[in-house]
């Protein structure tokens, strides 16, 4: 999958070849903005004027914009994974939040 971030928003970009065009969304917010150009370095400026347009707009309406993620993570697991995960966790000399944050971060960026 192809990504590109700028102000903590993230877009997901595909190829449309029937257009011959980079098509960009940004993921992870309900409202949707999208962009598009033709070259990576048009791409690049288009998802920045999309993202701050997003923003300038929301605060013209008096609106808060989206954020793609609180940094709040509420997971329901089976207890004998809860266990595990406790002891990992002690094991490595962190807290459960710590061990998980860093586990979490390295197989997202996997």
């Amino acid at each position: 999958m192809n990504t590109m971030n700028y102000k903590g928003y993230a877009a997901r970009i595909e190829f449309d070849e029937r257009d011959d065009i980079f098509v960009g969304h940004i993921v992870g917010i309900h409202d949707i903005v999208g962009f598009h150009a033709d070259t990576v370095k048009e791409l690049h400026a288009a998802f920045a004027e999309a993202v701050d347009d997003y923003i300038e707009t929301c605060e013209r309406i008096g609106r808060e914009p989206q954020k793609p993620a609180s940094g709040k993570l509420m997971l329901r697991v089976q207890p004998e994974v809860h266990a595990a995960a406790l002891r990992a966790a002690a094991l490595a000399g962190k807290s459960l939040n710590q061990w998980a944050a860093k586990i979490i971060k390295e197989a997202a960026q996997a």
